[in-house]
């Protein structure tokens, strides 16, 4: 059996939907974060196919190796909105850290601070709604809504 031909789509194709994930409730996110399969449209990534595009794992693990920084960068300082806390060839990373510790990682390209905290503070609210206040949702699994997911979205498409 022939294996399928590898399709090479841009950054924002290779990234997951929008879900908090169950280790440290981290937001991965990027405008115009889709997968292939799910593409209501947030923004078109900049550029990310004429650079190759890259594997959802390599943006995965970025996010990942960025936890330890944040970590260095939080006994630092107290601040909820880290700004960018690590850098990555073309991107870079920015953090969110609420007080119960859920962590919300940015990865971006330019600089437009005011955005990215506008961002985390809606992500943030919307979070606490799904979480904190509704009493059906356990501790650390993934936020499942359809609600969730179309508000986040327009918040990066607002502020990002």
């Amino acid at each position: 059996m022939k294996p399928a031909p590898t399709t090479a789509y841009p950054l924002a194709s290779n990234l997951p939907s929008w879900s908090t994930s169950a280790f440290a409730g981290t937001l991965n996110a990027l405008s115009g974060a889709t997968s292939p399969a799910y593409n209501p449209g947030v923004g078109g990534s900049t550029g990310a196919s004429a650079r190759g595009g890259q594997d959802r794992h390599v943006i995965q693990m970025i996010a990942n190796a960025s936890l330890d920084v944040i970590e260095d960068v939080m006994r630092r300082d107290s601040a909820m909105y880290l700004k960018a806390v690590d850098r990555f060839n073309e991107w870079t990373v920015s953090a969110f850290v609420t007080p119960g510790n859920m962590k919300f990682i940015l990865l971006h390209e330019g600089k437009n601070d005011e955005g990215i905290r506008a961002f985390f503070m809606d992500v943030w609210e919307l979070a606490a709604e799904q979480t904190l206040l509704n009493p059906f949702h356990s501790a650390y699994t993934p936020i499942k809504s359809s609600v969730f997911d179309t508000r986040v979205r327009a918040s990066a498409k607002r502020h990002l």
